[in-house]
């Protein structure tokens, strides 16, 4: 079943110009534009993209921690960059730095559609920490950040791209970015 995802080339990738690069990868996957602009976001609407309910502060606020587990670290060193290490509020420090990147600079933002649309669309990208993330992936191939350089810096992680996490979220974040009449049919 054809459904859509919301994708956009955050600001580290349009300045490293990598737009036709992450562009091509979707649609050599078979995904195709149906709606595509070059934005520069409110705050309003960076607000809208991040929203502040406890599913997504919370999920945010755990990868901090799983990642310094996961590099041998302890639980401390990520209360040291944060202040704490609750994932509430950890979320909550993460969700104003991705904001305040959003507004930073331009992004290009496109409604791409395909079978599983989401789900093909993550796979292209790849893992959210470009360290990690595997080779033959955007973020994989065209990534210069870590999750961990990003929290020691304290910024949000410059992984290129952003991608929906479910159909719900790219119905919603769809709404946020285009109107109807953006969309072609072709």
């Amino acid at each position: 079943m054809k459904k859509r995802v919301l994708v956009f080339v955050k600001p580290d990738g349009v300045k490293r110009k990598l737009v036709g690069k992450v562009i091509s990868r979707f649609e050599e996957a078979g995904l195709k534009i149906v709606a595509i602009k070059m934005a520069k976001a409110s705050r309003k609407l960076a607000e809208k993209q991040y929203p502040k309910t406890e599913e997504q502060i919370v999920g945010m606020g755990n990868k901090p921690l799983r990642a310094a587990l996961e590099r041998g670290e302890t639980v401390r060193e990520v209360e040291k960059i944060f202040g704490t290490k609750d994932p509430r509020k950890i979320g909550l420090i993460l969700r104003k730095w991705l904001i305040e990147f959003l507004i930073s600079s331009p992004v290009v933002v496109m409604v791409l559609e395909g079978e599983n649309a989401v789900e093909n669309a993550r796979k292209i990208v790849g893992y959210t920490d470009p360290e990690r993330a595997e080779r033959g992936t955007i973020r994989g191939d065209f990534g210069q950040d870590s999750l961990y350089n990003a929290n020691k810096e304290r910024r949000t992680t410059r992984n290129i791209v952003h991608v929906s996490g479910s159909d719900k979220e790219a119905e919603r974040e769809i709404k946020l970015w285009f109107k109807k009449k953006e969309f072609f049919d072709y």
